[in-house]
């Protein structure tokens, strides 16, 4: 494959077209194998390679150099990654592609997949036949046989509270439950997330139900691209029914033991017996904006996958610009295709730049302090990830903001 051309004036392509297009063509050798019915204690010796050959390799990856910080030594994640959202560069991975539980993580590819579908003033009156299937214990909203809501009330309810119950009425109006897990498997082989074996649209507990912090990004990634998606996953609270709901990402959220994370704004968190607690996070600072994903701490403190995401995230911050990327997040299917196409052009692995294709970034804002508690709030902050497909490449050359959290957050 020939070398990528150099874009001109820092356009942001999606990293090199080597590493994307590796996904694309990989043989299958480097797929990911058969999902086992549960994780072992330790990662497989060899592990998928989408993304960048290091990133199949067990334990953590990272290129530490003269400027670059040391990472946090107290990290008890069976698997974790820090990229950039923009490049999509990985800065640091440690078993990226190990196939784990998701828990409700997984609903980021349920709500990618099916949010589109519903205009969000969509009423629907829930029937018995909607809530079956649930497993026993699922985390709910308080959905109701009989009540109508809107396909608003029920995102806020599958974001916010994670609701298993929100998820069976949404696959319900999708076609059912079966069919809803059918699209899902589509959409996650298009986006490349080839360690993900779907068998629940809720991310409940399941046979052979696994992912990856590798494709969970992926999957936030490419949620946050949809405007109402950024919307509800970094809505902190809102009124549910006659009472109110109130997010259980505690980086957004707070509690007693994890103050609201500097910049956060989303994305989703998960916690089932078998998963243990797993969480997506994208944040941004100064204009650079990242995402974290942390699968099941080995540590069982209160809040510590939330604790070792916010870890995660400063070495990050600290590190972007000064380490090399150990891989990189590829782009859909049809997207990677069209890069090896004559006249598409990436860079290798730029994550600062104005834009290509004559586009303007929209103006963005820095994040600042918080108030008399000291937490940091991301303004309408900006990143990257626009893709525009049909022109026939996977372009990041345009900034979405990401939603300003002091117009939701409850005065004080």
């Amino acid at each position: 494959m020939p070398a990528p051309k150099k874009t001109v004036r820092g356009s942001l392509l999606v990293t090199t077209a080597t590493l994307l297009s590796l996904a694309a063509t990989a043989p299958a050798a480097l797929a990911a194998p058969t999902p086992s019915t549960s994780p072992t204690a330790t990662p497989p010796a060899q592990m998928s390679q989408v993304g960048g050959a290091r990133l199949g390799l067990p334990g953590t990856q990272v290129n530490l150099a003269d400027g670059v910080p040391v990472l946090p030594k107290d990290l008890t994640a069976r698997s974790w990654l820090i990229s950039d959202a923009e490049s999509g560069e990985i800065l640091a991975a440690h078993n990226a592609h190990w196939q784990l539980p998701p828990a409700s993580t997984l609903k980021m590819l349920f709500a990618d997949t099916v949010l589109p579908r519903f205009p969000k003033t969509t009423e629907h009156k829930v029937a018995p036949t909607d809530l079956a299937g649930m497993g026993v214990g699922s985390s709910v909203v308080g959905i109701k046989e009989g009540r109508t809501y809107t396909v608003h009330d029920l995102w806020l309810g599958v974001f916010l509270r994670s609701g298993n119950d929100a998820v069976h009425v949404l696959s319900a109006m999708n076609g059912g439950v079966a069919q809803t897990v059918r699209d899902m498997q589509d959409h996650a082989d298009d986006l490349q997330a080839m360690d993900t074996h779907v068998v629940s649209p809720d991310g409940y507990d399941a046979p052979k139900q696994v992912s990856s912090a590798y494709d969970l990004t992926l999957f936030a990634r490419s949620g946050l691209q949809k405007k109402d998606f950024r919307d509800y996953c970094s809505t902190v609270s809102a009124k549910f029914g006659s009472g109110e709901i109130r997010n259980t990402n505690r980086l957004l959220s707070g509690d007693t033991d994890v103050p609201v994370y500097q910049g956060i704004a989303g994305v989703k968190n998960g916690n089932t017996t078998n998963a243990g607690a797993t969480f997506t996070g994208v944040a941004e600072r100064n204009g650079k904006v990242l995402l974290v994903t942390v699968m099941n701490p080995e540590k069982h403190d209160h809040n510590e996958v939330y604790k070792e995401t916010a870890k995660l995230f400063d070495w990050g911050f600290q590190a972007a610009g000064k380490v090399k990327a150990v891989g990189a997040l590829v782009p859909p299917k049809n997207a990677a295709q069209s890069t090896a196409q004559p006249g598409a052009t990436a860079s290798a692995g730029q994550a600062e730049g104005t834009g290509g294709s004559g586009s303007k970034p929209v103006a963005s804002a820095t994040a600042g302090g918080g108030g008399s508690s000291g937490v940091g709030i991301a303004l309408a902050v900006a990143g990257g990830l626009l893709v525009l497909l049909g022109g026939g490449a996977f372009l990041v050359n345009r900034r979405w903001p990401l939603p300003d959290l002091m117009r939701r957050r409850p005065r004080s």
